[in-house]
């Protein structure tokens, strides 16, 4: 299936799931997170979930790296033209929505991208080979691809993977694991 038909039929199943199934998904693709044996971190890259089209909400996962790594940078994107730039964030600093409705830090301190340990990536559909289709814009795999060759990648799915995404390309970066509440996949 090609990425603009993944991304119409994912982005709708995604806003059909009902409250309680959203609270449950989460709960699960929490616990499994906790059993990912990862690295001690310096710089997490995540993103600032955007509520309205039902993104899962990452804070808990961030907030057990902080805890188990208490000097943790946190790092979020920051969109200037077609580049995405990396910003240091700290919870409760003050946000503003830019054109797409994606929160961003007022204050810009920039982050030296090539520290980053892990990449929280947003997505809304991805396959059996850790590739993923996000908005469709590319400023993750353009700054991913900035990004040290061992930085971890990890996504986050209420759904399951489809088995291809028949149109991924050379630019294409695929995720090192992504979690869903069935189970966590790991990709080489």
């Amino acid at each position: 299936m090609k990425k603009k038909d993944i991304r119409d039929i994912y982005k709708r199943k995604r806003a059909e799931l009902d409250d309680a199934t959203r609270k449950s998904h989460n709960d699960l693709i929490y616990k499994r997170f906790r059993k990912i044996s990862l690295p001690k971190l310096y710089y997490l890259h995540h993103y600032l979930p955007i509520h309205t089209h039902y993104e899962i909400p990452i804070q808990r996962m961030v907030d057990d790296l902080i805890a188990s790594n208490p000097n943790l940078i946190q790092i979020v994107p920051v969109v200037k033209g077609l580049e995405m730039l990396a910003v240091i964030y700290n919870n409760g600093m003050e946000v503003k929505k830019n054109q797409w409705g994606i929160d961003e830090p007022i204050d810009l301190a920039y982050a030296d991208i090539s520290k980053i340990d892990c990449v929280f990536v947003p997505l809304i559909a991805f396959d059996l080979k850790g590739y993923r289709v996000g908005y469709g814009k590319g400023y993750y795999d353009r700054f991913l691809a900035r990004c040290n060759s061992d930085v971890i990648k990890i996504g986050f799915s209420n759904f399951e993977p489809i088995d291809e995404i028949s149109d991924t390309d050379k630019f294409d970066i695929p995720l090192n694991y992504c979690i869903t509440p069935g189970r966590i996949y790991e990709f080489g």
